[in-house]
């Protein structure tokens, strides 16, 4: 039989069978669609060598009036401002202690100090700064006391405990000598409480801080020991911030300092009037630049302050260019509107001149219409939601999300998006931790898609992208919590881990994994066979069409792997695997069988010499292949 070509059809498609999908791909991992052809994904590299503190969850470019890029990063822990090779730390504060509030105590031969504040308000894991102490009269000097520390363990409401360091973080072991308490001038600068890596639901004995409660108490889902979610957009040069059900913040580029100064309470501002004190997540509108809170705290009966209380599907926004007014007045377009179906705003996006927001149920368009309205909220449509506040993504194409069972696109009315991969998503995504699901755009490969946890897994370990101009889809194996397109920066930046250290990543550069070979790299058919399957099929040859376009030059090389069954229900086997490069005409092969696949894969393996900078493209494979009886 002559050589028969396969020019499998784009896209992964994993609704079927391996059998039923023919003339298709079935599996793969960090490879791409383009023009209908599969191709490895671009590598990655730190872009700078220093890391952070706490899983990044939220990226945000811009430019300040000087010209100089800033790039807002929101984590666990922090909220960072990257300039340069410098993570600067602007999170916000708390509260500052009187001077002689906090006192020290230390025992010989350990490094532990115990901390006394009255109702300090602090829990593990979180960060405070000392000024103003005094040595303890031994190894424990000043400079050990006067720096920034992560709280160890919380005895109590009024105690707590450090690991004495040095500047250089060297740990510092108190002899008999420091028997002090720091002086009577110690001052804490508590910053604000850190959040969970891993959502915790709602209500319940654990959703707080450990004893925060009695036994079998409920906490409001406005508690701050939760899921640390940032929402963050610019104000001009200027930066807001929001932590999800907590605080809104505000940096001003131009009157602070990077490196000194911090985020302080939208509360704070001069002028600040009637500002919200907490919310689920604070944004920018299109064009007429007001500040919105969703979910914020609405203001009293009396009409004298906010309540402190998050109402989660209340709508706030500012005078116009005013983010300090929030009092609603005759002579301010400031004011309030609040989401009629659910009974919590999920997340909102920015779109073309208007403002997309999803309740648990519903999902609306906020648009300016002007004085005295200023807005106007119309529902678009009921029963669609969205998975995660961050699973929102606005693109060339259109508005795409992630609901719990779908994805959805938006351009002036709502459409479902049609999935080739959709059970293998969510029937396999671990709903659980949906908070911690987030969409992302790569516009230079017209590419949508979602990072997210795995059924097995509480942190995100997956994604799935889809095309947007050639529609086909693909997913794969990844761990990145916050992503930032292209635009302010050159290329497209990720919040990701080395081994357990949290840094960020520039995408698309390169063909490795930040210097080394990119593991795990393939792309895999469905089955294929002859006549239905009524012979076996006997394959001799196969001539690879594979364009290789890493930067390896001609040493690069990839596997093909041929595997084989005779029934659907038995498990593939391989059959054999050979490496080849550029300069490969054929492969022999000998195989026989009723169905087979092949795989072509790319990864760190030192038995068949495969290295650095690979990266290839699958054009139309030949086969050989013979009728060779029947059984």
């Amino acid at each position: 039989m002559a050589l028969q070509k396969f020019l499998f059809n784009p896209g992964i498609n994993k609704e079927g069978t391996d059998y039923s999908a023919e003339g298709g791909w079935f599996d793969g991992n960090l490879v791409r669609f383009r023009k209908g052809f599969p191709e490895k994904i671009g590598g990655w590299t730190k872009v700078i060598q220093t890391s952070y503190n706490g899983t990044g969850r939220k990226l945000l470019g811009w430019v300040d009036l000087a010209g100089t890029k800033l790039l807002g990063l929101g984590t666990r822990t922090k909220l960072y401002i990257q300039e340069g090779t410098n993570f600067n730390d602007i999170t916000p504060i708390r509260s500052t202690t009187s001077a002689g509030d906090v006192t020290f105590s230390a025992t010989n031969g350990s490094s532990t100090l115990t901390v006394t504040d009255t109702a300090h308000g602090a829990s593990q894991g979180d960060f405070v700064t000392f000024s103003g102490a005094a040595s303890l009269g031994g190894n424990v000097v000043a400079a050990v006391l006067n720096q920034e520390y992560e709280i160890a363990t919380v005895p109590s409401t009024s105690t707590y405990t450090i690991t004495a360091k040095d500047t250089s973080g060297a740990t510092v072991t108190a002899n008999a000598s420091d028997s002090g308490n720091g002086g009577g001038s110690t001052v804490g600068a508590y910053q604000i409480n850190v959040g969970l890596d891993v959502f915790v639901d709602g209500t319940g004995w654990g959703a707080g801080t450990w004893g925060g409660g009695t036994w079998g108490s409920t906490s409001s889902l406005s508690n701050l020991n939760q899921l640390r979610l940032w929402s963050l957009d610019s104000f001009g040069e200027d930066l807001l911030s929001c932590v999800r059900a907590g605080g809104i913040f505000y940096y001003d580029s131009s009157a602070n300092t990077l490196g000194t100064d911090r985020a302080v309470a939208l509360t704070a501002l001069t002028g600040a009037n009637f500002a919200p004190t907490k919310g689920l997540q604070v944004l920018v509108s299109d064009v007429d630049r007001h500040v919105i809170v969703l979910g914020s705290d609405p203001i009293n009966d009396a009409g004298t302050a906010r309540t402190g209380s998050i109402d989660p599907l209340l709508i706030a926004f500012s005078d116009q260019e005013n983010p300090a007014e929030w009092q609603p007045r005759s002579d301010n377009t400031a004011g309030s509107l609040r989401c009629s179906a659910g009974s919590e705003i999920i997340g909102g996006l920015r779109a073309r001149q208007e403002t997309l927001i999803w309740t648990d149920v519903a999902l609306y368009s906020l648009q300016f219409v002007g004085p005295p309205l200023t807005f106007g909220l119309n529902l678009i449509n009921e029963g669609v939601s969205l998975i995660g506040p961050n699973a929102t993504v606005n693109t060339p194409a259109g508005v795409f999300w992630m609901d719990k069972k779908g994805f959805y696109t938006y351009t002036g009315a709502v459409s479902p998006v049609p999935c080739s991969v959709h059970s293998y998503v969510f029937d396999d995504a671990n709903e659980g931790q949906a908070y911690q699901f987030f969409g992302f755009l790569n516009k230079q490969f017209n590419e949508v898609g979602w990072f997210y946890c795995s059924a097995d897994s509480t942190a995100i370990d997956r994604y799935v992208t889809y095309n947007y101009v050639e529609q086909s889809w693909a997913i794969g194996q990844l761990e990145r919590t916050a992503w930032l397109d292209e635009g302010i920066v050159a290329f497209p930046r990720a919040t990701g881990k080395d081994s357990s250290t949290p840094y960020l990543y520039q995408h698309e550069t390169g063909n490795d994994n930040d210097g080394s070979p990119m593991d795990n790299v393939y792309i895999e058919s469905a089955d294929f066979d002859i006549g239905d399957g009524e012979q076996f099929q006997f394959i001799r040859r196969m001539i690879p069409d594979v364009k290789f376009t890493g930067s390896g030059g001609t040493s690069q090389q990839i596997n093909v792997v041929l595997k084989q069954r005779n029934f659907p229900g038995d498990s593939l086997s391989t059959d054999q695997t050979t490496s080849f490069t550029s300069s490969t005409t054929k492969i022999d092969m000998r195989a026989r069988a009723r169905q087979a696949a092949l795989r072509f894969e790319s990864d760190d393996d030192a038995a068949v010499g495969i290295r650095e900078g690979v990266g290839f493209r699958v054009g139309a494979t030949r086969l050989d292949l013979q009728p060779n009886g029947r059984r």
